[in-house]
């Protein structure tokens, strides 16, 4: 018998098909403060209610934000037992990775429901030119059972499950809902990707692009793969006092908030999967020239610090073109209204100006400035809501296809570096059509 050549062995491991979005899942904290409350809120927790100049440019950002609610794990019972944590140059550094990491961790653990002993996970990191980047968290399972103890260790740190409540309820929501949609047990996942912003030194909110384009190379080139892409994020290490010598702050104060995704991606999908939801073309990234002090962010004793500058809407808005052309060239497209948009919301200007730069109709990121009013910037795992929200609103109105009735479509994201990501996506026929 003849050995196999290389090419045969290749051919055998990858699949046919795209990689194919099988199913999604999302889940927000049950502490929700609402936009007419939020300032007082905030300055009141932070012991500033004597700053009342400052507390007026809040409110003023804050109703410029259209954010009507957010949902915050960050409770003022937590935040009162940390107090160092609502200064704005106190030390709190462990406190706030304390509570990170622990979320983090009982997060993942309970993304799938395990009964485990205690999960180590340790990060792979890379450095690039502009930032340092810590890459997701990836494990390979052959099948998730309970006899699999970890998802991701090392020789180096680690740390324990604690006891924390909410937040693995938080992560059961929205691993339920996608491992329900999608038909399966979850003993049938092969591949976790882990992403949060929340740690340190983070890749940005362009990290959801990052995360999809991992997915969908471990799906194309692992035969049966079904890859589990858990999305987390949580403000403990950037949340703080206001100051005005610091603005930037404020204006981080007033859109963060957090979130949690699930999504599981595959390719050739079986019978049993209800309905794929989009096939991921491509995935591209791009590091925009002489901004890497555009978005900036510094972990020190007192958390993570944010300063940007203060044109970072028309600098994202003016290279966007670039960009799309670069994506949808091969696909011939350049009307910019002929597909469907998940945007990063990182601000009602970013979005305004993205909308006036490519003369984009005022349907084309309605749903994305919904997701940014109902739960405001949840970093990463913001393009995974905004998805969401499409498909579903595709299929209740009876559209030709699960983007809003376009074949084309795309993700745009961006964070520090300024890294720009976009995925192209492919939308598919609902079964109404």
């Amino acid at each position: 018998m003849a050995m196999a050549t290389v090419e045969e062995i290749r051919k055998a491991q990858r699949t046919q098909g795209p990689a194919i979005i099988l199913a999604i899942g999302t889940a927000a904290p049950p502490n929700c403060i609402f936009q007419a409350d939020y300032p007082d809120y905030y300055f009141c927790i932070t012991n500033s209610d004597h700053m009342t100049d400052l507390k007026y440019k809040f409110k003023c950002m804050y109703d410029k934000s259209m954010i009507k609610k957010c949902h915050m794990y960050m409770t003022e019972e937590i935040l009162k037992e940390n107090p160092n944590m609502c200064a704005y140059m106190a030390s709190s550094l462990d406190a706030r990775q304390d509570i990170v990491v622990s979320t983090i961790l009982a997060y993942t653990h309970s993304s799938l429901h395990l009964d485990r002993p205690p999960l180590r996970l340790a990060p792979i990191q890379a450095h690039n030119f502009t930032t340092s980047i810590e890459l997701p968290y990836v494990a390979e399972l052959p099948t998730l059972t309970d006899s699999h103890l970890c998802l991701l260790s090392s020789a180096g740190h680690g740390w324990p499950i604690s006891n924390m409540v909410e937040v693995p309820k938080l992560g059961k929501e929205a691993a339920s809902k996608a491992i329900k949609e999608w038909g399966h047990p979850k003993s049938m996942i092969t591949h976790i990707v882990f992403c949060t912003t929340s740690g340190v030194d983070m890749p940005g909110c362009s990290a959801g692009g990052t995360v999809l384009r991992i997915a969908k190379d471990l799906a194309k080139n692992n035969k049966d793969a079904r890859v589990l892409v858990v999305y987390f994020e949580i403000t403990a290490v950037t949340f703080c006092g206001p100051s005005d010598k610091h603005l930037d702050s404020l204006v981080g104060q007033a859109l963060f908030a957090d979130g949690a995704t699930d999504v599981i991606i595959g390719a050739e999908p079986d019978s049993k999967t209800k309905r794929p939801l989009f096939q991921l073309v491509s995935t591209a990234q791009t590091i925009l020239p002489d901004l890497d002090r555009a978005i900036d962010g510094h972990l020190c004793e007192v958390g993570l610090t944010f300063h940007l500058l203060k044109d970072v809407p028309g600098l994202i808005s003016k290279n966007i073109k670039k960009s799309l052309v670069e994506a949808f060239s091969t696909i011939d497209i350049w009307d910019w209204n002929s597909i469907f948009w998940i945007v990063h919301p990182g601000g009602p200007a970013i979005l305004d100006q993205i909308e006036a730069k490519l003369g984009l109709k005022e349907d084309k990121l309605r749903v994305t400035r919904h997701v940014l009013s109902e739960f405001g910037s949840m970093s990463s795992a913001c393009v995974l809501f905004i998805m969401d929200e499409i498909r579903k609103k595709s299929l209740d109105q009876g559209m030709p296809t699960t983007g809003e009735g376009y074949e084309w479509g795309v993700i745009f994201r961006f964070g520090p570096g300024l890294i720009v990501e976009t995925v192209v996506l492919h939308g598919i026929p609902t079964q109404a059509n």
